[in-house]
């Protein structure tokens, strides 16, 4: 009922966002529009578009461009998407097949491409060159994060700040980059700005967070993914640089090898690891210090249901863990 309160605050908004991608999802190549389509409706919880409307109403905004920017933001996530489940080689997002698996891998990436230089296009017709800006610097964080992550894959040695580094410009980025553009193109002063762009940040982080915790906890149909997908590809979560930490030596060594050879061979043993040495419970505490941190930072701003649904979205990210 949370998540839905938060989108009723700006449901008008939301609908016309949605209206407004399938419109410039249009191109001449059949076979673009076909996976851009299948991609964008495959129902995602489009938090970064919302985080846009949200952010620009709670700092004042009152006209249309917010719509067009939002665009922009989920065109950007869009493409990650797609460029992201290549280079994991992912078959299932959201409980469906990739669009790598559907169509094969080239045409994941070239669509990937379109999306990226139908949002830049997008992002010139706001001609607004401090949005831009941090539009195009989030853009290559973003990717410079992939390939951190790429270049840790079957690494046990990531550490804890290491880890850190890699969400923020892997995941929290483009929530600091939607929140802070919002500001801006409301015209904030620079407390506020500032404020909701550390939003962002610290709320993508708790997200991030909790989705690798769920990565140990949930199901394949609640999550739209399966569990141990992270160890599967290698990649070392914080919730298995815990574990490692304060585990004895022969875990430890299990857990190194696991992340070391990736596959799922050793899934029921390192659950069993990292649940008991406590590593879900620091983890979850860690995301909710980032959200806290986050739903702090919204005090400069002026009372609304805008704030509150900012506020309300702090508590929906990690109360996905029950």
């Amino acid at each position: 009922m949370t998540a839905q309160r938060i989108h009723d605050t700006v449901a008008d908004d939301f609908s016309r966002v949605n209206d407004l991608i399938i419109k410039r999802l249009a191109s001449d190549v059949p076979m673009v529009e076909k996976i851009a389509h299948y991609i964008i409706e495959s129902g995602g919880k489009r938090l970064r578009p919302l985080l846009v409307l949200l952010s620009s109403r709670a700092a004042g905004y009152g006209q249309d461009d917010h719509l067009k920017l939002a665009a922009v933001i989920e065109f950007l996530h869009t493409a990650t998407l797609l460029h992201d489940d290549v280079v994991d080689t992912s078959d299932m997002r959201r409980g469906r097949s990739t669009a790598n698996a559907k169509w094969g891998n080239a045409p994941s990436v070239l669509v990937g491409d379109f999306l990226y230089a139908r949002a830049f296009e997008m992002m010139v017709e706001l001609e607004s060159l401090p949005i831009m800006n941090v539009l195009s610097h989030a853009t290559a964080v973003i990717a410079e994060g992939e390939v951190m992550q790429l270049m840790n894959v079957k690494n046990p040695d990531l550490t804890e700040d290491q880890y850190m580094v890699v969400i923020h410009n892997k995941t929290a980025m483009l929530f600091e980059a939607s929140s802070h553009t919002g500001a801006l193109l409301a015209g904030a002063d620079p407390e506020q700005e500032a404020a909701l762009k550390d939003y962002g940040k610290h709320l993508g982080l708790a997200f991030q967070l909790v989705d690798d915790v769920l990565d140990y906890l949930g199901d394949a149909e609640a999550m739209g993914k399966n569990v141990g997908d992270d160890l599967a590809e290698g990649k070392t979560t914080l919730p298995l640089i815990y574990a490692m930490a304060n585990g004895n030596d022969e875990e430890r060594q299990l857990i190194r090898q696991a992340i070391r050879k990736g596959g799922l061979d050793d899934l029921p043993k390192v659950l069993d690891i990292v649940k008991a040495s406590g590593a879900i419970e620091y983890t979850m505490a860690k995301a909710k210090e980032q959200a806290q941190i986050a739903k702090d930072l919204l005090a400069c701003l002026p009372e609304s249901e805008h704030r509150q649904s900012l506020e309300l979205l702090t508590e929906v990210a990690v109360a996905r863990v029950s």
